[in-house]
Order: structure tokens, then sequence, then C-alpha cells
């Protein structure tokens, strides 16, 4: 996270590196949060589809999601210790391994249910008015822009990413192929994915075809793909994570260099553990805090909106425009400078737009919620 500080205070200056620096932070924070509760609903996901095929339908199966927060908490502190657990280099081909395993499964078993019930359903402009008020319309269109938004949260991440790439050829050269390949690629794989959900069940689709139990069977191929979206997301939680860590971390043994005291454990057979005190603190109180608040605020779709409303226009968007403008020696008021501020403001717009209808969604659902009692 230090690189894109650096090159925002390089290019822009000014009040733009704190404003970075929060808004950054803050993000990978939600982003984590996020992923707790996402990973906790596929884990239930699992024990629900096997009780729904036990029970044969009869059972509704309905299950806290706490207990799930909790296993996945217990397996990122274990990670968190481990040093630059994030930098391991099989760990990016397994997530994309997961992450085509449960896009392919969802998509098909959208177009299979088509198939099966016969014409779309759905319509362009969405849920019908009846089953939502035109109010809950709004909010939850607004909110969708939100989820939408959360897509782009690797934008925090591609700095760092591209100061890993060997070069020749220039990292920037090979970034841009990647980008372009990466985000061609998933956003055909969502956008089918949420097309065909929709066309299968109209109305009635729900938040998330994989864990709505849309579909029930077969109940095997739903398991492997929660199991899929469980373990992409134990990687990417520390992908997110870790750069929090290392700010935290140099910060607080800049200042007091005793915090940084290291202690040899020996391991038969492997080289000796460095276990430094404070990390091991410092990341098991920001693991508990983090899987706390998942499990108060446990509201996937309305959480992730947040999320990506809050990091969508000044990470992904403002920053960058700003560092391009400055780097290329933009002129102001030229054709491209008022180009590029209407694309920002109109971002602007859009990621206060998803704040709004994301806050009113998690402000319905607290109304009807007690603090660590979610069953579904």
């Amino acid at each position: 996270m230090y690189r894109i500080t650096r090159n925002i205070m390089y290019f822009v200056g000014g009040a733009n590196v704190t404003f970075c620096g929060i808004f950054q932070y803050l993000n990978l924070l939600g982003i984590v949060i996020g992923y707790t509760i996402a990973a906790s609903i596929s884990m239930r996901a699992i024990k629900r589809s096997n009780c729904f095929h036990k029970s044969g339908g009869k059972n509704p199966c309905h299950m806290p999601s706490n207990l799930y927060m909790i296993i996945f908490g217990a397996t990122e502190m274990f990670l968190s210790q481990i040093p630059d657990f994030d930098q391991i280099w099989w760990l990016s081909t397994v997530a994309a391994i997961m992450s085509f395993t449960y896009s392919i499964i969802g998509l098909s078993l959208g177009i299979a249910k088509v198939a099966e019930t016969g014409p779309f359903k759905g319509g362009l402009t969405g849920v019908s008015i009846g089953p939502v008020s035109e109010t809950q319309k709004i909010w939850r269109t607004s909110q969708a822009l939100g989820d939408i938004a959360f897509a782009y949260s690797y934008a925090v991440v591609l700095i760092e990413i591209q100061d890993t790439i060997k070069s020749p050829p220039s990292e920037a050269e090979t970034m841009k192929k990647a980008t372009l390949i990466s985000i061609a690629v998933t956003t055909t794989f969502y956008m089918l994915c949420g097309c065909m959900g929709y066309a299968a069940f109209g109305d009635a689709a729900p938040g998330n075809l994989l864990t709505g139990f849309g579909f029930y069977n077969p109940y095997w191929l739903i398991d492997i793909a929660n199991a899929a979206i469980v373990i992409h997301l134990v990687g990417a939680y520390q992908v997110f994570s870790q750069p929090i860590f290392a700010f935290v971390e140099k910060e607080v043994t800049q200042r007091w260099p005793n915090f940084n005291r290291e202690f040899k454990i020996p391991i038969p057979g492997f080289s000796p553990y460095k276990l430094k005190v404070f990390r091991l603190v410092l990341r098991t109180v920001f693991v508990v805090l983090t899987t706390v608040i998942s499990m108060l605020l446990p509201f996937f779709n309305d959480i992730v909106g947040v999320i990506g409303a809050l990091g969508f226009w000044p990470l992904t968007v403002y920053f960058p425009v700003e560092m391009y403008i400055s780097q290329k020696k933009i002129p102001k008021w030229s054709n491209r400078w008022i180009s590029l501020k209407i694309f920002s403001m109109a971002c602007l717009i859009v990621s206060v737009v998803a704040a709004v209808g994301s806050v009113a969604g998690v402000l319905l659902d607290l109304k009807k919620y007690k603090p660590f009692h979610s069953n579904y």
C-alpha cells in the first residue's frame, strides 16, 4: 500500500495522500469483513444443502452463521501468522481455479434451469412493482450499483502486484495486458451468471444463486461451488489484510523498536519459527475484530454495496485520474481534462447513489435483526 501513496505523493501531493491512506485502509478493512460474511454464507450453504438432501426438502434447515464466521476467523488467525502468506506463488493460481470453478457451475446451473422451465423470466426493467414497492426498487437498484462497484476492489492492490512483476517486458505493459484480459473474462462470466440467474428465476431470483437456494440439485455440485468460494476467500482475506498488517507493524516498530523483538521457537525437522509477540497480538486482534463486526452485520449484499460504494470513486477513479492528469501534464480546461473530470464526477454520483441505497438496505435489515442471532 506504500507504493500507491508514494505515487499520489509524487504526482498529486497535499492532503490527497492522507485521504488516500484513510480510504485505502478503511476499504481493505471493509473488504475482509465482506469476505468473512461471504465465506460463512457459503460454508453454511454446504451444510444446508446436505440437510435439504437428507430430509428430501421437508426440513427448512435454518441455522446460524455465527459458527461458520468463527471457524473462518480461526483459520485466518492461523494463516495471518505466516510471514508473507499473500506472496506465496501458487496462491493466485488456486484463486483463479476456484473462481472459474464456482462461476462455471453457477452459469451452468442457470442455463440448465432456463432449459428446464422454458422461456426467460423477468424483464429489462428488473423486479416488478408489486412484489416490492417503488421505494424498495429504488433502494435495491442503488444497492446493486454498490455490489457491482465492489468488483473493482482489486484496484487498491494493482500497483502492489505490478511491483512484483519481472521485466522485460516492462511491468506497465504486462500489467495492461493482464488487467485487460482479467477484466474482460470476469465481466463476461459475472454478466452471464447474473443474466442467466435472472432469466431462470425472474423476480424470485435469490441474492446469491449458489447460497440462496435457487438451485437444490445436484446438491453435490452446489457443495463443490460453495467450497470453491470458501477456498478462494481464505486466500483473498490474506491478500487484502496483509497490507494493513505491514503498515501498522512498520509504523509501530519505527516508533517503538522494542515492539519488534523476536523469539525463535524450535520446530523439529524445520527451521525455527520466528515469533514476534506484537505481530501475534496485532493480527489476532484484527481477525477477531473483523469476525465480530461480521457477526454484528451479516447482511452480505448490503455490506458489499456499502464497501463497494465507499471505495469505488476515490480509489478506482478519482486518485488514478488525478495521477494520470498530473503525469501526462494535461492542460486545464483542455478537451481531455474536461472529459476526465466529467467522468470522475459521474462516477462520484454513482458512488453516492450506491452508498445511499446500500445504507438504506442495512438500516432496513437492522430493524428485524438481533445481534449475533442470524438464522437462515
